[in-house]
């Protein structure tokens, strides 16, 4: 595994000597459990932005409404 070297403040630091008490190894796995969840929060934001923006679409866009339900009506209820 690769190392890094990064300024923190002291509260991360303070934090950071905390990782038994949440339940880590070492700091150095609660960093990357933060990382990962970061990762996982910043493409689920992604993932809403997209979404709100088809849904601007298809409730601006009367043709794509027409072919959505064109589309749909086919399907197994």
């Amino acid at each position: 595994m690769k190392q890094v070297k990064v300024g923190l403040d002291e509260s991360h630091v303070k934090l950071l000597e905390q990782f038994k008490r949440f339940g880590f190894k070492d700091k150095s796995e609660m960093v990357r459990f933060a990382l990962d969840l970061y990762v996982k929060d910043m493409a689920n934001r992604r993932l809403r932005e997209s979404a709100a923006l088809y849904a601007q679409v298809y409730e601006e866009d009367a043709e794509t409404r027409e072919w959505t339900k064109a589309n749909t009506a086919e399907w197994p209820s």
